[in-house]
């Protein structure tokens, strides 16, 4: 695995249940047996699942008296919307395009620019 964040973050998020735990975390702080309870696994997979997430500074993980709570640390996101936001700009300029091409079209305008 790459070691620069925004790999290690890609990576995080490449799994499903990963991406369940992040979107429970969304909800406030829980603990490891919480964050097992909607999944048919063992509570040693589910810190696997942990431990990567954690690696890619997702979540962090305190101590409190036995009860070790999950919160979720949502800064190595800003780095991914960094990453997609040329691309969402591409894809807006091209809807936009279709827009006005279809807006053209419906006006009668057969010749309508298709660029």
């Amino acid at each position: 695995m790459h070691d620069d964040p925004l790999s290690m973050t890609f990576a995080a998020l490449a799994d499903p249940t990963r991406r369940a735990i992040l979107a429970r975390l969304t909800l406030g702080e829980a603990s490891v047996l919480e964050l097992a309870e909607p999944f048919d696994m063992t509570l040693p997979a589910v810190s696997k699942h942990l431990k990567v997430l954690e690696r890619a500074g997702l979540i962090t993980r305190s101590r409190e008296a036995q009860w070790r709570p999950c919160k979720l640390e949502a800064e190595p996101l800003k780095a991914v919307d960094g990453w997609i936001e040329p691309y969402r700009r591409h894809w807006q300029r091209s809807f936009d395009r279709l827009d006005n091409y279809l807006t053209e079209l419906q006006r009668g305008n057969p010749d309508a620019d298709r660029n």
